[in-house]
């Protein structure tokens, strides 16, 4: 599989997810703000609806697509030695006040298998009874990295809650076969910087947004604008939202549903002005310029007219519970064909406003699971799925996954 991605609509051809495993079981009351959930998590319902959500993904990709779980690659990759010793290394020099070093010799030991259980769920009986927490944001592959164009940003996290991840990531596209087109392409973020995948939007192969949230820091923003400027993106918009928990990244506020429509959270994103900025290269210099707003700035660049549709509807309190529950963030299937949380009833009707079918999941792969899904150029379709259990990790579809590969957009 080539991975490639130029647009955030082109037909999806390669997806990574991950299903919830018992590591959402681990997660306790008292735990629960540390490790960035607003509330526990039932993980029979969990995984249930998130396989019902991968069934519509199989059903809306080619023959040949494929949606590939993280946890395969990490079993394939710890396989390896050297990709072993790599992340141990990083692992005990990332979480010094861990003192993994003690067990150093023992991590070495453990089979592809009990590591991996051991950075997912935080504790193996053959670890002298080291722990660390668990990792249930893994759920959110979409903050490890963002493929664009033909390279990938590695991101890292802002919170210690993830930075485990961010290792993991890391380890994958340095040893995995399957990023070994991208290596050499590859944006990381070191340091103190923090970028996270949820606030990097690729409009184009030349124009792409990136948030300046509560978990991309400035210094990760232009670390990342100048790699991407460095690998043919013409243009990044920088759009400044709200640095808080319920709009930690851009697309929690705003995400592509077609070539030019898009879901939008008003009071984050329709009513605000000069809050973004456009970063270009000037010779060896990054110049940038205010823009009014994010309409403007995408059109100006673009040369499209975009319709901004209304997250929650126009009523204003339903705009701010259905971006609680991850209205605004949805996932493109392909340019017009988007998924979402069925439970975010007005985002719905105000897209069937605007010329979208609604479908169910059931629906929808009953429909299309046992034949080719070839949308037409002027198909929209907003397929809802039951995510009750999901939406309590505070993610979406568009969150719940890391697309690799994507079908070019015909210009």
């Amino acid at each position: 599989m080539d991975i490639n991605v130029s647009s955030e609509i082109g037909h999806l051809q390669g997806v990574i997810v991950h299903t919830p495993g018992h590591e959402v079981s681990l997660v306790n009351p008292e735990l629960k703000d540390e490790l960035l959930f607003d509330d526990i998590i039932f993980e029979e319902d969990a995984r249930g609806e998130h396989l019902d959500m991968l069934d519509i993904f199989k059903a809306a990709m080619p023959k040949d697509g494929k949606v590939i779980e993280i946890v395969d690659l990490f079993k394939d990759v710890f396989k390896k030695e050297d990709a072993r010793s790599y992340f141990i290394e990083q692992l005990i020099k990332e979480f010094p006040e861990e003192n993994l070093h003690v067990i150093e010799k023992e991590l070495h030991r453990l089979s592809p298998d009990d590591l991996l259980k051991f950075v997912i769920q935080g504790y193996l009986e053959k670890s002298k009874g080291f722990t660390l927490h668990p990792s249930p944001n893994l759920l959110f592959t979409r903050d490890l990295a963002a493929v664009v164009g033909n390279g990938i940003l590695i991101s890292r996290a802002a919170k210690k809650a993830r930075l485990r991840e961010s290792l993991m990531m890391e380890t994958l596209v340095e040893y995995h076969p399957m990023f070994e087109s991208v290596r050499d392409n590859a944006i990381r973020i070191s340091g103190h910087q923090s970028i996270e995948g949820g606030d990097v939007l690729v409009v184009s192969d030349k124009l792409v947004l990136i948030g300046m949230s509560e978990r991309t820091s400035f210094s990760g923003l232009m670390k990342g604008t100048e790699g991407l400027l460095q690998r043919g993106v013409e243009t990044v918009l920088a759009v400044d939202i709200p640095k808080q928990r319920s709009s930690m990244h851009l697309d929690t506020i705003f995400t592509f549903a077609d070539e030019s429509e898009c879901i939008a959270f008003p009071p984050a994103i329709m009513e605000q002005q000069d809050n973004v900025v456009a970063l270009f290269k000037d010779g060896d210099t990054i110049k940038s310029e205010t823009r009014h707003s994010l309409k403007q700035a995408l059109e100006e660049e673009t040369g499209r007219d975009f319709t901004f549709i209304k997250c929650g509807g126009e009523n204003r309190t339903n705009q701010f519970r259905e971006q609680w529950t991850d209205g605004a963030n949805v996932f493109a299937l392909a340019p017009g064909i988007i998924v979402g949380y069925e439970r975010n009833t007005n985002t719905f009707n105000t897209l069937v406003d605007h010329g979208y079918d609604l479908m169910t999941q059931f629906e929808f792969v009953e429909e299309f699971a046992d034949k080719e899904f070839n949308p037409g150029k002027d198909q929209k379709i907003a397929i809802s799925f039951q995510g009750h259990e999901l939406c309590r990790g505070r993610g979406g579809a568009r969150c719940m996954t890391m697309p690799i590969s994507r079908k070019p957009l015909i210009q």
